[in-house]
């Protein structure tokens, strides 16, 4: 299918009738049509949302996350709203990047999946029908595009001209605006060869350069395709196969078709032409349905029975010019809306200029693409003034050329889109023919931009609630974060399903109390705030630290700290996490100042571990609490502890023997309520080192694994008497430390030491006031 646009030695132009131009317009606007042309320098959303689609069905969601992340666009894409192309290219070079794979290979699975993108939209059939082969495919594009570009009128595509040469192959020619997406076109052929004609193809490109031809520089690329018959070749043979097995139904074929012979003979008549019997007969066969010939060979009259007159009415949009580009004749309507064409010896290139292709307006250009449809537009300077204001004129139609006259026939209708459209040029109707389909297209597509509107509002709305929904997801996070730093998440959960938490049960968990030695004092000598602040900063490094050993925080009253271990969620080396809790604050109260002195805080700790009954109390404000005589005794450690030191019960150190701390014994005490205890001081854990008791490991994957090494079982335990150990205590006696820290706390107020102690100690009551004041309540409940 070569094209020659040379002269003969006659002086005419040699038009190759089996030249075949097709304009693929990559419709990014609608969900068909192949290419990705929308605009000059905009896309349709459809390309970016089937890019996006690719992406996630082939690399998986994190992937587009990452890739939408890189190349910092937008969450999601419309269909009918045109996006700027550097946001595409943005994404391409991204994934290239991302991927790791080179952008021909990009583009050419992107060809692949566009093709599979648009039949998933609904458009299988329509392209299907298209034609029985790939030419005739190829070559019924440009009506499909054409009626698309009705509804979008922001398209504009690349164009393809194509060449059949004398070894089976063929010369796809590319011409586009946009330069390096010419790899897409394998991609989206292949994929249309294999699936509607079940034929191999490949495309390699032989040429690129600038085109001159047409109006601006464009990119031109020409492809060789070379057809694989493979397939082909084995469906037929296997067609065939299949015929021999059953020799009765071809004889029975052969003899229908005989028939059908004789019918037609003798039916036969009249005939337009003269011709001889084995004419007639060679008609007869020609035209058999059978497993004959299947050629059609048109005939055509002597003369042609139509007058001129008749026929300028029949087509009252058409222009006949010559070679030189002189109007010949006109249609009745077109002389209408175009008054100039009634001049005698007039150019057609001085009242239109061609839009579609883009080709420059001469003979030779227009026979290169002369399968092409040809869309013309009036020039607004030849009309007449009052004609100015309204908009240009545009005719789409064919191009044909008649060799025996050296003439062109320009058969067209105008190009409108709506009913709008019509009005604004002052036509009707009844101006376009009877038979031309546009006067059924146009009243078509204005309900079809009608429903385009009614989807793109859907679309945005869509939009808008989707942003919603996010913003709500944010919110909703940020609430639950909230809660659950408040209650435990299974707890808040159920409250939050409206349902009724009971109380639960635990056989054993354990439970630290600590406070800030002198408290009393600090807060009598400072400002509010500066309390604030202390506390602030006391508790979040606190706070941190229950993250990193998993424990939970049961509450704050003041200057007291509650934590538990294995409760709510039950664990089996409770007894250490809450001990490296303990150690751990101990070292985060060193990096917190006291106000007053400038000096690091001291705190008290104390730990027990035992059984207790957890649930949510009260309705408003509701809180997780505990409830049992371990609460009571782990609070007894506390308040009978010692600045800096961490105080065990014996539950505790029982807990904690064997598993790698350096525990001393502080001997037998008195403890309110208890009596006579022998108590313990936790030094450390020896397995560990204090950034891994920080949470501050470099060489750990995960904090499962230091909370592992420090409650590993361990052969040595390092245990000693208290007497033994008083370079590891201040060089005071033990009973007046702790009166005097306890008397400095009070001494502000001048409250009793004993009374203060009495106080803190929480006797036998439900209800336990640390402070002595009636409106401070306290979730450390209590129930002996």
């Amino acid at each position: 299918m070569a094209v020659d646009l040379g002269s003969s030695q006659s002086g005419e132009i040699q038009v190759n009738p089996r030249v075949l131009h097709i304009d693929m317009t990559w419709s990014s606007g609608e969900r068909t049509g192949f290419g990705t042309g929308s605009r000059i320098g905009g896309q349709y959303g459809f390309i970016n949302t089937c890019l996006q689609s690719l992406v996630i069905e082939k690399f998986g969601e994190e992937t587009w996350e990452k890739l939408k992340s890189c190349a910092e666009i937008q969450d999601a894409f419309m269909t009918y709203t045109v996006y700027d192309d550097a946001i595409t290219i943005k994404l391409i070079q991204e994934a290239c990047k991302l991927l790791g794979v080179s952008m021909e290979a990009i583009l050419k699975m992107f060809g692949e999946y566009f093709f599979k993108f648009c039949k998933m939209s609904g458009y299988d059939r329509m392209l299907r029908t298209l034609g029985g082969n790939l030419m005739e495919f190829i070559e019924n594009l440009d009506a499909l595009h054409s009626y698309l570009a009705l509804s979008y009128q922001a398209m504009n595509a690349p164009s393809f001209r194509v060449e059949k040469r004398a070894n089976g192959t063929m010369l796809l020619h590319y011409y586009s605006d946009r330069r390096g997406l010419c790899h897409i076109v394998p991609g989206i052929m292949e994929a249309v060869a294999k699936d509607f004609f079940n034929m191999d193809m490949t495309m390699e490109i032989l040429n690129k350069s600038e085109e001159e031809e047409r109006t601006g520089k464009k990119e031109h690329v020409v492809f060789l395709i070379v057809q694989k018959h493979g397939r082909q070749v084995k469906k037929a043979r296997s067609k065939m196969s299949q015929r021999s097995k059953n020799s009765k139904q071809d004889q029975e074929e052969v003899e229908q078709a005989f028939q059908r012979m004789k019918e037609k003979y003798l039916t036969l008549s009249v005939c337009p032409v003269k011709k001889s019997h084995w004419d007639i007969v060679r008609s007869i066969v020609i035209f058999g349905k059978g497993n004959l010939q299947n050629i059609f060979e048109p005939v055509y009259p002597e003369r042609l029975w139509i007058e001129e007159k008749t026929f300028c009415n029949a087509f009252p949009f058409h222009i006949v010019f010559d070679a030189t580009l002189r109007v010949k004749q006109a249609g009745v309507n077109i002389q209408k809306y175009v008054p100039g064409l009634q001049t005698q010896d007039i150019r057609v290139d001085d009242y239109f200029t061609i839009i579609h292709p883009q080709v420059t307006f001469n003979i030779l250009s227009i026979c290169k693409f002369i399968n092409s449809q040809f869309v013309l537009k009036t020039r607004r300077e030849m009309m007449p003034e009052a004609w100015k204001k309204q908009p240009a004129l545009k005719l789409r139609g064919q191009m044909i050329w008649m060799e025996s006259l050296q003439c062109m026939i320009y058969l067209c209708s105008p190009k409108l889109r709506s009913l709008q459209e019509l009005e604004e040029r002052n036509m009707h109707i009844s101006d376009i023919a009877r038979h031309d389909t546009t006067r059924d297209l146009i009243l078509l597509n204005q309900q079809r931009l009608a429903e385009i509107e009614l989807s793109n509002q859907l679309e945005r709305k869509k939009e808008e609630l989707r942003i919603l929904s996010k913003h709500l997801a944010i919110e909703k996070k940020k609430t639950e974060t909230l809660l659950y730093a408040m209650l435990p998440e299974h707890i808040a959960n159920q409250l939050k399903e409206g349902k009724k938490v009971a109380a639960g049960e635990f056989k054993t968990c354990t439970i630290l109390f600590s406070d800030v030695v002198t408290f009393t004092n600090i807060c009598a000598a400072c400002e509010p705030i500066q309390i604030v602040n202390m506390l602030n900063s006391m508790y979040s490094k606190f706070d941190r630290l229950t993250n990193v050993h998993d424990v939970y925080k049961v509450e704050t009253i003041g200057d007291a700290y509650m934590v538990v271990g294995g409760v709510p969620v039950p664990v089996e080396n409770h007894a250490q996490r809450v001990a490296n809790f303990a150690l751990g604050m101990r070292i985060s109260a060193r990096e917190v100042m006291n106000p007053v002195t400038r000096e690091p805080i001291q705190i008290r700790v104390g730990i027990h571990t035992g059984p207790v009954l957890a649930g949510v109390v009260g309705d408003k404000m509701p809180r997780y609490c505990l409830f049992g005589d371990t609460v009571n005794t782990a609070s007894r450690m506390e308040s009978h502890g010692l600045p800096n030191k961490v105080h065990l019960s014996p539950a505790a150190y029982s807990a904690l023997e064997n598993h790698g701390f350096e525990i001393v014994e502080r001997g037998e005490i008195e403890v309110k309520g208890k009596g006579k205890m022998t108590t313990y001081f936790l030094i450390q854990n020896l397995q560990v080192t204090e950034n891994e008791i920080m949470g501050r490991t470099e060489n750990l994957e995960n904090k499962e694994e230091a909370n592992a090494l420090g409650i590993q079982d361990s052969q040595t335990v390092a245990v000693g008497r208290y007497e033994d150990s008083q370079h590891l205590l201040p060089n005071i006696d033990v009973a007046y430390a702790y009166d005097r820290s306890a008397s400095e706390e009070n001494s502000v107020k001048g409250e009793n030491p004993k009374k203060r102690s009495d106080e803190r100690q929480c006797p036998d009551q439900t209800n336990t006031h640390l402070f002595g004041r009636d409106n401070m309540h306290s979730s450390f409940c209590v129930l002996l």
